[in-house]
Formats: structure tokens, sequence, C-alpha cells
């Protein structure tokens, strides 16, 4: 970490932490870390004229794993066609090369988020199975702090304590499951559904059963819940719902939601929610079919602003040929069947199972449009900022190198209309969407919630990420954006977000005038969970890699110290 002091000068400071709206001010940094104040030797950057925020905090992004790995292994068309480039530090530096699109290489993956002022991504669903590939893909991943979330939602063991009611046994193998993965939360991705799977089946109502199992996807969502706030980590279950990207899915996301009813967060990290609803926009439809599909994110706006104790990222649909992966793997089968192209599908023993689709979202396909509309319109329902996030749910609804454009839709009318009018059924997007009749621009300050201070809370990682408070990370971007003069340009806008003018992290400048020029130190952070050993959940472990129904014996699954080696382990103490 950094031992030097710097100072960001006279910028205009946008930090929702403390409730400074453009003030301008100055940004002292010393070991790493935000200060008071820092001596007159202090290397000085000149902020004048342009925002300075935190570090962005990404809370849900596909970046790192056996999927990602295996859509870059299917899609060599994806590699050359952002071009392959090497920064201009490259020789002298050790800068490696990058590649990719929908799907860069870590190397790309770490320098693009780091252009655009990220310090922190969570990787969304690691398969415990797996976990030591993630590690070795996030380990090589430079600048950026990453973090894994473990799926749990179609684990058999969690089913089996589920089904027999018993959430301290389920609590007691999360915890083993996140020190042996070094995993950060609980992840569900289509409750039960993904298990059906395994039989052909699915489970696109909560209320369905899951094969062999004796229980529903509301048993599972309802059990991780109590489990989740049993030991008090920092993070709420992180859901994808069920019956994901098909029309009239809406009731089914209310009925989901409607669980966390009531349910109140017990942890020390400062989380208020017990539940994240991810990529919403897949999941915010009408219609009983596709000739007559259309956006319902009035509706689960409605119900969300009333729920305080729930958040949720967009899901954004940016109108890009991407790629698409999940967990869900029979949503990536019914993908396959809808537009024909390439498909693989992994099943990963006792835990999970993922699918990788190429998919193009085109603008003049009807669909496709409404998809874009209703994440947008999402953010613009929200009335608080600081539950709801820019996501696009990378790479599914598009790659996470769009979020300024997401920002610049946001932020303007102008610029959505001027998207609306290129499309072919421009008419019909209107009739089918709140889109056209928003007059609502998001601020600075609303953008510096959606990616830093509230992302950060939802995490439990709001006293180290997401502010310029003294006493956390020297995380500092500067953007070339003059606050009390914003451009009505907004191609500016998504410029200036698309490449920080100086981005620092931990202390570091790591990249000036939107290139990157060090590497930094990057941490890979886990949580630690400390409770009384639980003699039944150890013997049940034990005995079924004893016994062989896992392939590896139980030596080999943990993820070994080599492969984050430089942590951030958060430690949660739980008591008999």
């Amino acid at each position: 970490m950094s031992s030097g002091e710097l100072i960001v000068k006279g910028g205009f400071v946008i930090d929702p932490t403390r409730k400074i709206n453009g003030d301008v001010g100055d940004i002292a940094i010393k070991d790493g870390k935000i200060v008071e104040k820092v001596s007159s030797s202090a290397k000085v950057i000149d902020a004048k004229g342009k925002v300075v925020m935190a570090g962005g905090v990404d809370v849900h992004s596909h970046v790192a794993g056996p999927k990602v790995n295996a859509g870059r292994l299917m899609r060599p068309e994806d590699k050359l066609r952002a071009g392959v480039c090497r920064s201009g530090m490259a020789q002298k530096n050790g800068f490696r090369m990058e590649s990719g699109f929908s799907i860069p290489s870590v190397f790309r993956t770490g320098y693009e988020y780091a252009r655009m002022g990220y310090s922190f991504v969570m990787e969304a669903a690691m398969p415990p199975l797996l976990a030591p590939h993630t590690h070795e893909e996030i380990h090589d991943t430079p600048i950026i702090d990453e973090a894994a979330l473990p799926v749990f939602a179609n684990n058999w063991f969690v089913m089996e304590y589920l089904r027999q009611g018993e959430v301290e046994n389920t609590a007691a193998y999360i915890a083993w499951l996140l020190k042996v993965t070094k995993g950060y939360g609980v992840k569900l991705v289509n409750p039960g559904g993904t298990a059906a799977w395994a039989w052909g089946l699915n489970c696109l109502s909560i209320n369905d059963p899951v094969p062999y199992f004796e229980l529903t996807p509301a048993d599972i969502i309802k059990g991780l819940i109590q489990a989740n706030e049993y030991l008090g980590l920092p993070h709420s279950i992180h859901i994808h719902q069920n019956n994901l990207g098909n029309p009239g899915n809406y009731p089914e996301t209310l009925a989901s939601l409607k669980l966390a009813e009531g349910v109140k967060a017990k942890n020390k990290f400062g989380r208020e929610t017990v539940m994240h609803s991810t990529h919403l926009q897949f999941h915010s439809y009408g219609g009983e079919g596709w000739k007559d599909f259309c956006s319902k994110s009035r509706e689960i706006m409605d119900y969300i602003n009333k729920q305080k104790n729930i958040t949720f990222d967009l899901g954004c649909v940016t109108l890009d040929e991407t790629t698409t992966m999940t967990a869900d793997g029979p949503f990536e089968h019914h993908l396959h069947g809808l537009n024909h192209l390439k498909w693989t599908n992994v099943d990963v023993e006792l835990e999970t199972a993922a699918g990788v689709v190429p998919y193009i979202y085109d603008k003049d396909v009807l669909p496709n449009a409404i998809q874009w509309a209703t994440g947008l319109e999402l953010a613009l329902f929200a009335k608080d900022m600081d539950r709801a996030f820019i996501t696009t749910d990378h790479p599914n609804a598009g790659p996470f190198t769009r979020y300024p454009r997401v920002i610049k839709w946001l932020m303007s009318k102008k610029a959505r209309e001027a998207t609306l009018a290129t499309m072919k059924n421009t008419d019909r997007v209107i009739n089918a969407t709140y889109i056209h009749g928003i007059d609502r621009e998001l601020s600075l300050y609303d953008i510096a919630q959606m990616t830093r201070s509230g992302p950060a809370k939802c995490l439990g990682l709001a006293r180290t990420y997401g502010g310029l408070a003294p006493g956390m990370n020297g995380d500092v971007s500067v953007f070339d954006l003059n606050y009390k003069d914003m451009p009505k340009d907004a191609e500016k806008i998504e410029a200036a977000f698309q490449r920080a003018a100086c981005f620092i992290k931990d202390g570091e400048i790591v990249v000036k005038d939107g290139e990157v020029v060090s590497h930094g130190h990057k941490k890979t952070v886990w949580v630690k969970v400390k409770m009384p050993e639980n003699p039944q959940v150890t013997r049940d472990v034990s005995q079924a890699f004893h016994r062989g129904t896992y392939t590896v014996d139980i030596s080999n699954y943990p993820v070994r110290e080599y492969l984050a080696p430089h942590q951030s382990i958060i430690d949660v103490n739980v008591e008999a």
C-alpha cells in the first residue's frame, strides 16, 4: 500500500456518505487511507473544474470463474471485437495484452474497471466446487479489489437441511462453505429451478415443487433469509429470482420480494436490508407472450419503494452483441431455443448448473427495445437511490464497459429520446413502456449513490468503500465534468465516465488521463464466520466426501491460500 501523501485539490466533491453535493474541496490521502490533512510536501492532483467521487463499487458482475472462461473459449470472435490493445506504459511497466468485448480477458477487465474509476467488483455467482478456478482468475485480474458470492439455492446440503426445517444447520453449512471457498455471501440463482434442471424440469413459480427434495423455491428463499440473518453476514441474500426473462413474470417477482416482508436485518456492518434483488430488469415483464410483451417496471417499483429492507440492481440492456451466462441452466437452454446460436451447459455436482449463449440485443427487435426501456425505468421510478444500483448483469444485458452509456441515458432525457427515435418500432415501444413519458433526469449525486455509497452499504462495506470520509480507503475518482456547468451534450457525460481524468486506488495513482499507469495493490475480500462447531454438519459434510458423493476428496475442495495472497478478511462472530 502506498506510503506517500496525496491531495486532490479544488474539485467539486460529491460524497453521499457525508451529504456533500458539489462543494469545492480537497481530499487528502496518506498511507492508502483518506485523512483530514497531509503535509505541505504531499503530491498535488489538480481537480479544479472537475468532479471528485469515491471509487466505484459494482454490486453484481460476472468477471471470473468457469462459466466466464467457457464463454471466452466458445466465442473466439468476441476476443477481437474491441481490438487488441496494450497500454502505452506496457514496455517498461509490464502491462499485459488486452482482448475481448463482452467477455474481456482478466487483464482487460481490471484495466477497464480502473479506467472508469471503479475500485471494487463483486463476482456474482461462484460454484463452490470450482472456487479455486474462480480465485485463480480473481488473482490475475489487476488493480480492482474483488469478492465472490458462492451459489446456495440449489445446493443439495442446503435443500436437505431446509426440507427438515434445520435453519441452524443450514447456517453452519454456509459458514463452512464461505470459509473453504473464501466466499463473501449467499447467492441464490433460480431457487430450486436449477436443481430441477437435472431432471429436465424447472421451477417457474416460487410454489413449484423441487423434484426429490419435497420443498419449493419459497421455502428455499425464506430459509436462506433466516440463515443469513442468523449468521449476521455483511451482505443480505443476493437473489436471481425464478422465471427470469419470460413475458408475464412480474407477479412471480413480486411474490418472491414479499417473502422479505417484516424481516429485520441483524448484523454489525450497517446493512439495513435482508434481500438484494439482482438484474431486476429481467424480472419486470408483463404480457402473455412476445406479441403483447411489455414493461411492468412501475408496478415493481411501486412495491420496492415502500419496502426499506430490499435493494436491487438494474441489469440494463445496452443494445449490444454480448454473451449471456448464468447459473440458471434451464433459462440458457430456453434462450438457445429462441435464437439457435451456440450453447454450452455445465452441471456442477450437488451444487449448481450453468449455461452460456451468445445474444444480440437489437434496437429494431421489439422485445429488446422494451427491455432497454424497462431497465432505465426502474431507476427513474426509484425514490431511494441508495437502494438502486447501476449494473448490466455483465455480460448478460451488455458489457460493464457500457456503464457510462447507462449513466448518460439516466441523466439525459434527450439522450433517451434520441435512442428511442432510431428504433424501427418507436411507437410500439412507447405504447409498451413508460420511458417516453418520464421527464426525470438523474443528478451526479444520484449517480454517486447508485455506483458508490449505495452498493457499498448494501454489501456491508460502507466503512471502507464508497465514500471519502477520513479512515476510508484512499480510492478517489476524478472526472472531467464541471458540476456547476453540466454539459448539455450528453456524449460528454458518457466520455467522462468512460475514462477517468485520474483514479487513485489505495493512495496510488493508477489511471491518469484515462490510461492505466500502475497495477496498484489489489485485494481479495472474503468473510470468515466464527461460530461453535456443529457436529451434525461436520459429520454430514465428511460423510458426503468419504462415500464418494463428490468426485473430489475433501482435502482438494478448499481454496488454497496462495490463490488469495493479498486478503481483506471480514470476521463474523456467531455466539452459541
